[in-house]
Parts: structure tokens; sequence; C-alpha cells
């Protein structure tokens, strides 16, 4: 401090206001790089570095589901097909998606039974689904397939098979709907 004709004067530091300022500024420069990091992500989503044909991306879901019909012996197995938007209803990149519904033995872990008929062909089982209890998740070569009892009718078993979101063709006009693969589902 340091006196000024009998006064004293001292050191002023930057204003409240002007701290508030730079606050303010670092919190608008942190959310855009936010979003410009998040907005990346998105684009390498949506443009996989390798895509799939519609062939193919049908090809890796249909061989798992035969793969599984065939190992676990599902009996009365059938199943649709669609080709799914993994960013919304019509957006690519796109996955396939598989419905299979088959009759379930009556047998308290049958679908362990599955999982463990399915390791030694390469799966890996993975976490139960969280909303179908005794059920159980494999993963192969990018393909996710959840069992499960169907809740609605006890008797019956569902497998979903999902593909990677690797089509990045153009199907935002396609007609959907489930295309029936029940004749594929058998070697």
């Amino acid at each position: 401090m340091r006196e000024v004709a009998g006064s004293r004067t001292r050191r002023v530091g930057p204003s409240r206001s002007v701290v508030l300022v730079l606050v303010a500024l670092a919190a608008v420069v942190a959310a855009g790089a936010a979003f410009l990091v998040l907005r990346t992500r998105g684009d390498a989503l949506n443009r996989p570095a390798q895509p799939l044909s519609d062939e193919q991306t049908k090809t890796q879901v249909i061989e798992p589901a035969k793969q599984i019909v065939a190992v676990a012996n599902l009996h009365g197995a059938s199943g649709g097909y669609i080709l799914m938007s993994c960013t919304n209803e019509a957006d690519p990149p796109y996955q396939g998606a598989i419905y299979v519904t088959f009759d379930l033995p009556e047998t308290s872990n049958y679908f362990e039974q599955v999982a463990a008929a399915m390791v030694p062909h390469g799966w890996q089982k993975g976490l139960p689904p969280n909303q179908y209890l005794f059920g159980t998740t494999l993963y192969k070569d990018g393909v996710t397939v959840i069992l499960y009892r169907d809740p609605d009718r006890l008797t019956s078993g569902v497998m979903k098979v999902y593909g990677e979101c690797r089509n990045t063709a153009n199907h935002r006009n396609d007609s959907t709907g489930w295309i029936d693969i029940t004749d594929q589902l058998y070697l």
C-alpha cells in the first residue's frame, strides 16, 4: 500500500464482474470442446471403417442364428429378420436383427445349457439380460444373442440376434417390416 497526499491507496484486483465473465467464458469453451468430441464420436458411429453390404448385414445375423438353432437343437424355431437403424428410426448406420421363437423343454436351466453348448463354438457368455429373469446373453464376432422365456407364452423361448452397426447404405425410404426367415434357420 502507498500513501498519496495523505490518503492511502490500495491495489485493486480484478473486479468481481471480470472474474465472472472469465468463468463464463471458460465454461462456454469447455462446452464447445465437449460438443466437438461427442460429435466426432457420433460421426465415427455413422461411418464405420469397414461398412457391410445389405447381404453381409443379413448373413452376419442369420449364420449365428442357424448355428444356435442347430447346436442347441431348438424345436419349432420360427423367425423374422429386419434391418434396424442404430441411431433413430430411419437414419444410417443400420444393423441386422433377428427375432426367433421356439418351444421350450421342461427344464429349469435351459438357457444355461444352451450357453454351455455354444462356448465350444467360440461364443462367450455375457451378463444375464436385465429385463428377462433366467435369460442369458452370448457374444461372438460383434454379434449379440439374447435368449429368454417368452413372458406371454411360458412354453416358448425367444432368441434375439443383433449384428454390428456397420451398414451405411441409405434405407430411409425402405418399407419396414419383418421378413420371414424360418426356412433359413435350419442347416
